[in-house]
């Protein structure tokens, strides 16, 4: 299961951070590495992009870079 695939007000725990080079480094420097507790928050009326919050702040990220980040499946 990926971010994306959660719904507002859902939690899960990241597993892993796909993608690569740049793509990948930047989605970690965010924050958003293993072990990390996750909650959707908002979603864009059309789906993209979403709000979520970690770490204590919300981040907004596309859809397409949601699909990079493996949570655990409920």
């Amino acid at each position: 299961m990926t971010l994306n695939e959660l719904k507002i007000g859902q939690k899960s725990t990241i597993v892993a951070v796909n993608g690569e080079g740049a793509l990948r480094g930047r989605l970690l420097d965010m924050g958003l590495t293993p072990h990390t507790e996750v909650m959707v928050r908002k979603m864009a009326p059309m789906g993209d992009p979403i709000e979520v919050n970690l770490r204590g702040y919300e981040l907004t990220l596309r859809i397409e870079d949601a699909k990079n980040i493996v949570v655990k499946g409920e």
